[in-house]
């Protein structure tokens, strides 16, 4: 994932080059990170401060998956705000040699917000059109994705406590539109959330490579928010 998404979205917006060039502003790779995300592991159960490899009902058999994460505080009986996140497209690597592999495993945004503490932390795949493997870039079987995220979210509250007043949905690149694109799809999945985190694009700016990225298109799935709020970056330039 690109290299500045360990900090928090205020520094991120701290970080963009209001009204001067980029020159001016060090390489992220001189800071000392604060964080280090936790590894993915797999044949692990869920526990606090673990991130485990898991799978939704019905694709057992399949490489289809997510990952959990439990804050360091977690304690089961008690309530806990969720942020579920969606990666970008990959492989994908800039210029300057910012990486994305579109792995749930390498996602880092909502570690780097919640910073392992008071929030159970879940990433989540599209799913591919065979239903047999995690999708790397743009979405694969849209419905299958979104009804993923909705068994997903579900166990979530009956398992792990996640607080159903307090779920927010996270992403960068693929993943910021996929904030609207599937967080929105439809009545069902749009009242799961609290709040959004879209960095680096937005569904319906500009035209993609496929169905539904035009702007009339995502002003539908928009009205679907209502009037709870959305923090929406971008590195370098709107």
């Amino acid at each position: 994932m690109l290299r500045h998404f360990v900090i928090s979205p205020a520094l991120m917006l701290l970080s963009l080059p209001l009204g001067g060039a980029a020159r001016d502003f060090p390489d992220i790779l001189t800071v000392a990170p604060d964080l280090s995300t936790p590894v993915m592991e797999a044949d692990r159960s869920p526990s606090a401060g673990r991130r485990v490899r898991m799978v939704a009902v019905g694709y057992e058999g399949t490489t289809v998956h997510h990952s959990l994460y439990l804050p360091t505080d977690w304690r089961q009986g008690r309530k806990y705000p969720v942020i579920v996140e969606y990666a970008g497209n990959g492989p994908y690597r800039n210029k300057i040699g910012d990486t994305c592999s579109g792995r749930v495993e390498d996602c880092n945004l909502g570690y780097g917000i919640s910073g392992g503490k008071k929030f159970i932390w879940v990433c989540l795949p599209f799913i591919s059109k065979d239903h047999k493997r995690n999708q790397l870039q743009w979405w694969g079987d849209i419905d299958a994705t979104v009804e993923y995220c909705k068994a997903v979210v579900a166990q979530v509250y009956r398992d792990f406590g996640g607080d159903p007043r307090a779920v927010f949905l996270a992403g960068f690149s693929r993943g910021a539109i996929a904030c609207n694109f599937i967080g929105l799809h439809d009545d069902e999945i749009a009242s799961i959330w609290r709040g959004f985190i879209c960095h680096s694009h937005y569904d319906g700016v500009r035209k993609w490579g496929y169905s539904g990225s035009d702007r009339v298109s995502a002003a539908v799935r928009l009205k679907r928010l209502g009037d709870r709020p959305q923090f929406i970056s971008h590195e370098r330039s709107v």
